[in-house]
C-alpha cells in the first residue's frame, strides 16, 4: 500500500471493501478491492484468486482492466488494483432515470448493450461464464465506455456445463432455478433481463414471493416494452429470454443479427478497434500454506496495458437529420412534421443532459440501489423455503420442483 493513497471508499461487502486510490508512481487513479482473506472459507479464498486470474487474462475495452494484485500483511487482505470506472454503474443510471421520470433513448440502450455483448463475448471466448450479470455489475466510464466487472463468482466451464448456483434471483435463468446444469447461455438470459430493465426501469420477472418469481421465470412471460422502441429491441429481448437454453443465440450470433447491426455507431466501432486478440486464460493460482507467500504467485502488474479513451459525441437526432437533409434538397418539411422534429430534438436534449449528471448526484441513489439488490443470503433462504414446499408436495404428487442450495 506504500505506493497508493486512499481517496474514497466506493463500496463495502461482508468480506471486502472497494476504494478509489491514487498511485504515487504515476499519479493515476485506480479502484482497489481489498478482500479480507482471514475471514474467508477455503472456497471463498479460491474465488478471490479466481477473480484475479480472470481479470489478468482479459485485456478488452469492455471488461474491467486488471493492474496488479498483492497481499497486505497488516490487514491480512488480498488487494486487487483495477481500472477505475469513473461513471458509476448501470443500476445507478437507471435509478437516476427513475428519479427524473425519464428514459434511456433507443440509441443509448443500443450503445450500452452492444458493448456489454462484446465484453461478454471476450469472456465466453475463453470459456468463462460470468454467472452474475446484472445492472449493478455493468460499469461505465465518463466517456460511456461500458465495463463488465465483479468476476468473483465467474467460472471456467471446462466440461461445458456448470452446476453450482450463484447470482441474483431477478436475473437467474430457468435452468438455474430448476437446479439443472447450465452453461454460457445462462449469461445470455441475464443479458436479456438487463436489456429489459434498461428500457422499462424494472426487471422483466417480478413477484412478491420467491415461488411466484420462480413460476414467472419458468413461464418466460413478461410485459411488453413501450411501443416507441423499435421492433429490433423487442426481437433482441425475445432472443435472449428464451426459456429453453438451446434456443438462445450465443454472443457472436447476437452481435451479427441485422437488428443489432442497424444500430452500430462510429463510437462503437472505435471501441471495438481497441480490443486485444491476445486473451488467453491463465493457469489456476494455487493457494500457498502461508498467506504471506501469495504475492509472488499472483500475475505480474499490467499498468502498461492501454486504457480506451473515447470522446463523447452527441449524435444528431433522426428528426433533425431529416430536417437538415430536407433543407439541402430544397424540399421543406410539412408543418406537422416540423412539430414532430422539434419534439424529437427537445427529447434528445433532455436525455443528453441526464447523462451529464455529476457522478455525485447519481450516487445519491445508492440507498435505492441497496434495496434493489437481492442479497445472496436471500437466495439461499429462498432455496431452503422452496425445497421444504417441494418435499411436502411430493407426498401428493410425483412432480416436484427443486431450486437447490447454492454452494
Amino acid at each position: 500500500m506504500s505506493d497508493f493513497t486512499i481517496q474514497k471508499k466506493l463500496g463495502e461487502g461482508s468480506f471486502s471493501e472497494v476504494y478509489k486510490v491514487k498511485r504515487k508512481s504515476d499519479n493515476a487513479v485506480y479502484a482497489m478491492k481489498k478482500v479480507k482473506m482471514g475471514k474467508l472459507s477455503s472456497k471463498e479464498r479460491e474465488n478471490a484468486l479466481n477473480e484475479v486470474r480472470i481479470l489478468a487474462s482479459i485485456n478488452h475495452p469492455n471488461v474491467i482492466g486488471y493492474k496488479e494484485a498483492f497481499f497486505e500483511d497488516s490487514s491480512n487482505s488480498l488487494c486487487i488494483v483495477m481500472e477505475n470506472a469513473d461513471g458509476g454503474d448501470l443500476l445507478q443510471m437507471i435509478n437516476a432515470h427513475k428519479k427524473a421520470n425519464s428514459n434511456f433513448t433507443e440509441k443509448q440502450v443500443w450503445h450500452i448493450f452492444i458493448q456489454m455483448l462484446r465484453g461478454l463475448k471476450a469472456l465466453h471466448d475463453i470459456k468463462i461464464v460470468h454467472r452474475d450479470i446484472k445492472c449493478a455489475n455493468v460499469f461505465m466510464t465518463k466517456d460511456m465506455v461500458v465495463k463488465l466487472g465483479d468476476l468473483n463468482v465467474s467460472k471456467v466451464a471446462k466440461g461445458g456445463l456448470l452446476r453450482t448456483q450463484t447470482g441474483t434471483p431477478y436475473y437467474a435463468c430457468p435452468e438455474v432455478w430448476k437446479d439443472m446444469p447450465y452453461d454460457h447461455r445462462s449469461d445470455i438470459w441475464s443479458m436479456g433481463c438487463v436489456l429489459y430493465e434498461m428500457i422499462t426501469k424494472v426487471p422483466p420477472f417480478r413477484a412478491s414471493t420467491m415461488r411466484g418469481l420462480y413460476n414467472k421465470v419458468l413461464a418466460g412471460k413478461y410485459d411488453p416494452i413501450p411501443s416507441h422502441y423499435t421492433q429490433d429491441l423487442k426481437t433482441m429481448i425475445k432472443n435472449c429470454l428464451q426459456v429453453r437454453s438451446s434456443d438462445r443465440p450465443n454472443c457472436g450470433k447476437l452481435l451479427g443479427m441485422p437488428g443489432l447491426l442497424n444500430h452500430l455507431t462510429g463510437t462503437l466501432d472505435e471501441i471495438e478497434a481497441m480490443k486485444s486478440e491476445q486473451e488467453k486464460l491463465m493457469k489456476t493460482i494455487r493457494m500457498p500454506r502461508r498467506m504471506g507467500e501469495i504475492t509472488e504467485r499472483l500475475p505480474k502488474p499490467q499498468y502498461d496495458a492501454p486504457t480506451p479513451t473515447i470522446k463523447r459525441t452527441n449524435s444528431m437526432p433522426s428528426g433533425l437529420a431529416e430536417a437538415d437533409a430536407a433543407a439541402k434538397s430544397g424540399k421543406p418539411l410539412t408543418e406537422s412534421r416540423k412539430t414532430e422534429v422539434r419534439q424529437s430534438v427537445d427529447t434528445h436534449k433532455s436525455q443528453s443532459a441526464l447523462l451529464e449528471l455529476p457522478h455525485k448526484a447519481i450516487l445519491r441513489n445508492s440507498a435505492v440501489q441497496d434495496k434493489a439488490n437481492i442479497s445472496r443470503s436471500l437466495m439461499e433462504k429462498a432455496h431452503e423455503i422452496h425445497n421444504k414446499k417441494s418435499n411436502s408436495e411430493q407426498k401428493d404428487s410425483k412432480s416436484a420442483i427443486s431450486i437447490g442450495n447454492r454452494a
